[in-house]
């Protein structure tokens, strides 16, 4: 018996990284899995991957750009048409952009809110009807470490991630009373293409942070674990407040971040 045996669970940015490990591992425990993204062919890909694994028709994939409420709408028809009902929702697609405070612009701040804070929104308004219709469910929204403890250079994204916490626990109380959970998760350095974006020549991951190298030296310093997390190992998050294993746990914040939080690493 697998931990979600009958759960219908959509989740967004599901074509790599965070939502990938999500689909997969979810899917692997019984449930039927929506993956949502606009990497279209990605997505396509881990969606049969996913059902060659398991041997049975349980994972679709639909087109989803998380800041329209038509696409969220086609999105939740999609998965019941396929599966019948949808009683989970992992809100994971997001984007992250640097730059100082005084050189963001607005419309690359807007950006980050749409995709990250409004999505979020839209995601949540847009399933928590089919939840409350299958007498309750689970959401899942990923903040992040940086919506806890100031990080310089990414104003927007800090922004967004404060007010997925906000939305959480306002969201948790209201719908506590129809057997819905709502919970956060907050990575902290997480080995994905997020932190990690491919080099222009493909020969590696770097950006104007440094080499991959020198990445992985300023995490094994700055976390007390000594290295960036895995995607899998936030799966495994998502997945606990997904399943009964959480099933008197709603409104929180789970951070994931190898001890970053916890204070100042000597060094």
């Amino acid at each position: 018996m697998g931990k979600l045996d009958g759960r219908v669970v959509i989740i967004t940015g599901a074509a790599r990284g965070q939502g990938e490990h999500a689909a997969r591992l979810f899917a692997a425990e019984g449930a039927a899995v929506v993956l949502g993204d606009v990497l279209d062919e990605q997505g396509e890909a881990v969606a049969k991957d996913i059902r060659e694994d398991t041997g049975a028709e349980r994972a679709l994939y639909v087109p989803l750009d998380v800041r329209g409420e038509d696409d969220w709408t086609r999105a939740v028809r999609a998965a019941k048409e396929r599966f019948g009902h949808v009683d989970g929702l992992v809100n994971n697609a997001g984007v992250l952009r640097f730059g100082e405070l005084a050189r963001t612009s607005l419309a690359e701040y807007r950006e980050v809110v749409d995709v990250n804070q409004i999505g979020c929104f839209l995601g949540m308004r847009a399933v928590v009807p089919e939840l409350e219709a299958c007498g309750g469910g689970t959401i899942v929204n990923t903040s992040s470490y940086a919506a806890l403890s100031g990080m310089a250079y990414i104003t927007a994204y800090a922004a967004t991630k404060a007010a997925i916490l906000g939305m959480t626990r306002v969201a948790s109380m209201e719908l506590a009373g129809e057997g819905i959970r709502v919970n956060a998760i907050c990575p902290g350095a997480i080995d994905t293409p997020m932190v990690r974006p491919p080099s222009a020549d493909g020969s590696g991951f770097a950006d104007e942070r440094g080499s991959t190298e020198e990445l992985d030296a300023f995490y094994s310093k700055l976390v007390p674990q000594g290295r960036l997390g895995r995607p899998e190992e936030v799966a495994r998050l998502a997945l606990f407040l997904t399943c009964e294993d959480s099933s008197y746990i709603s409104g929180q914040p789970f951070v994931i971040d190898g001890g970053w939080l916890a204070g100042v690493q000597m060094v």
